[in-house]
């Protein structure tokens, strides 16, 4: 832990001013860094682990008591995706939550790897999900530090300091644009747009990219979104936004799934069009239906989402991708030192042969020789095709605990096992 600290200091995180800025880290069990947050803003006690300053009145030092305990034991039928957190569930009919709290059992950890990354080419995008601000789903429209939190700042400079260039942050749409207030096309609430300004105007002001991300599943207060024109109008409105920040990406919506494949191309266009009518010309990520998997893509996306248009001609088209054996990212066992690069290998051949760009925009596994070899390879393989722009590991966020896919900084089960394996590919 104390090499761990060091090295963040080291890295420029902000740990040695004397008061933390908004969003950032403030107290928690073996925090070494600011307790007092800036003029304005009070630091909360989240957890024993972590507290974070947030906007508005209140007690200015971090206090080490828990304040937030989720227990959750909501359960769906699942076909191919399932999530494991006490914070993250969904409204699909397939996709499950059962922890009852945020703890994951990580015996199999290691650094130690069976490959090395290989060759001098290099990603354009490599980074994190930046995960929180879409986490209580089933609490609209939530409150700030109980139900959900932004990234912290301080997460955002360690990456930056070890070269990490991308940051894929998840929003929840109905926070943005509340149902009670004309949903998708209703103005914006103004406390949680003024978070998401801050944490992106922070993620670009570092020169890296930010990624806004609905992380909605294709779903709308509950339901799934069908209404094009609501939905062209909504990104037209979030566009008009950020266009004059051209570190700023947009992701048309997290991992469509169970839906109709003409509704997936349509939304995915819709969203295209009324991003492009704002005048922005900020790159865009597309999405595909069944939870976007790239092992899934060829047999289920492949036909359909190839006749999207873009005027401008800046369409990535964004595929997730875990190793365990039902690529549901709920397993920290890999299936094989190269299962990575065979679940991609039909996607990869589909990117080269229609001559356009892929991304593999969540990516994780355990923190074990197995899988890091599998990353390794796959990786290396992704790089070396020319098809793929680069990689987004799932997740981090103040709010993983042992989640065994968890990369916040500095000490969290992933961050020594795959944050130098990330630098190694920017």
């Amino acid at each position: 832990m104390k090499l761990e600290i060091a090295a963040l200091i080291a890295g420029g995180a902000v740990l040695a001013s004397a008061q933390q800025s908004v969003w950032g880290q403030c107290g928690g069990i073996g925090w070494t860094g600011p307790t007092t947050c800036s003029s304005g803003n009070y630091c909360s006690s989240l957890n024993p682990y972590y507290s974070q300053c947030l906007p508005g009145a209140g007690s200015t030092t971090a206090v080490t008591t828990a304040s937030r305990t989720t227990t959750t034991s909501t359960t769906t039928t699942t076909s191919s995706r399932t999530t494991t957190t006490s914070s993250r569930t969904t409204t699909t009919s397939s996709r499950t939550t059962t922890t009852t709290s945020r703890t994951t059992t990580t015996s199999s950890r290691t650094t130690t790897t069976s490959s090395t990354p290989t060759g001098t080419k290099k990603f354009t995008y490599v980074g994190v999900n930046e995960s929180g601000a879409e986490f209580g789903e089933n609490t609209i429209p939530g409150t700030l530090g109980k139900d959900y939190t932004w990234p912290s700042p301080s997460s955002i400079d360690y990456f930056v300091a070890r070269g990490l260039n991308t940051f894929r942050v998840p929003t929840r749409m109905e926070r943005i644009t509340p149902p009670s207030s004309g949903g998708l096309t209703g103005p914006f609430d103004s406390a949680y747009i003024s978070g998401l300004d801050t944490i992106i105007n922070y993620i670009t002001n570092k020169g890296a990219y930010a990624i806004i991300d609905p992380h909605n599943y294709g779903r709308f207060n509950g339901a799934i979104i069908t209404d094009t024109n609501a939905f062209k109008t909504w990104w037209t409105n979030v566009a008009n936004r950020y266009k004059g920040n051209s570190r700023v990406i947009f992701d048309t919506n997290n991992e469509y799934n169970t839906m109709d494949q003409s509704l997936v191309v349509n939304l995915n266009q819709a969203a295209i069009n009324g991003i492009r009518a704002s005048g922005a010309t900020n790159t865009i990520f597309v999405e595909g239906n069944q939870w976007t998997g790239a092992w899934s893509w060829t047999s289920v996306n492949a036909a359909t989402m190839i006749t999207l248009n873009d005027p401008l001609n800046k369409l990535v088209f964004q595929m997730h991708q875990y190793l365990d054996s039902d690529s549901s990212g709920t397993s920290d066992q890999c299936v094989s030192s190269t299962i990575l690069k065979e679940r991609i290998t039909r996607a990869t051949q589909w990117c080269l042969q229609n001559n356009v760009k892929c991304l593999l925009g969540e990516v994780g596994a355990g923190s074990n020789s197995q899988c890091q070899a599998a990353v390794i390879d796959g990786l290396n393989y992704a790089r070396d095709s020319g098809a793929w722009l680069g990689v987004i590991w799932w997740a981090a966020g103040p709010w993983w605990g042992t989640y065994f896919q968890s990369i916040e900084p500095p000490s969290s089960p992933a961050v020594s096992a795959y944050v130098p394996i990330l630098q190694s590919y920017v």
